[in-house]
């Protein structure tokens, strides 16, 4: 009679990372704090950076965010970033009249080339859930009071498509360098949950 080792794969893969790391930490290999430090620099600047220059990019070239616009994968590659978890993405325009905000109710689906890894609140259940039912409030609680005639719509990103929001260019910007448009450009402005400042 054999036996088998118990059944790894029925743990979720959050806490199979969470004790894989324990161990690594543990047995010296890895320090926690570099590990730490990594991950912000991929969740808060170098993928939102990409997706800062596509920003920057659309709105300083009306030929560009067209073609953004109409087809967001193909015009996101043309500057270079695609890969795992961009394989397809679409991009809406926030405007004066219209909100969008994106969110993925099932599980985290994200556009990684663009924006880096996904923040912890994008993945807790609460937003999940609740940006769904009643984005005016979340966005309220995240900073973001919106006037009562904006109409706020909702992407629910998945496996098959992801969205990026193209937010709305402050006014006066006019005749600034793409670098400068750019480094106004935050992940949160691109997830629709803030919108840009001057």
């Amino acid at each position: 009679m054999t036996t088998s080792a118990p059944n790894r794969d029925r743990l979720p893969p959050s806490l199979r990372t969470e004790a894989l790391e324990q161990l690594l930490v543990e047995r010296g290999l890895v320090d926690s704090a570099v590990m730490d430090k990594f991950i912000a620099t991929y969740e808060n600047d170098v993928g939102p950076l990409n997706g800062a220059q596509v920003v920057a990019k659309a709105w300083t070239d009306p030929e560009y965010k067209e073609r953004l616009l109409a087809e967001g994968t193909s015009a996101i590659k043309e500057l270079g970033f695609g890969g795992p978890q961009g394989e397809h993405i679409v991009v809406v325009e926030n405007t004066p009249d219209v909100h969008h905000v994106v969110v993925c109710s099932l599980c985290s689906c994200y556009p990684w080339p663009v924006l880096g890894l996904p923040p912890s609140w994008y993945k807790d259940p609460a937003y999940r859930s609740r940006m769904v039912r009643e984005p005016r409030a979340v966005l309220a609680e995240m900073g973001l009071t919106l006037p009562a005639d904006v109409e706020i719509k909702v992407w629910d990103s998945s496996s098959e498509v992801r969205y990026l929001v193209l937010p709305q260019r402050p006014a006066g910007t006019e005749g600034r360098p793409v670098e400068e448009l750019a480094a106004m450009v935050t992940r949160d402005t691109m997830v629709g949950v803030a919108e840009v400042g001057s």
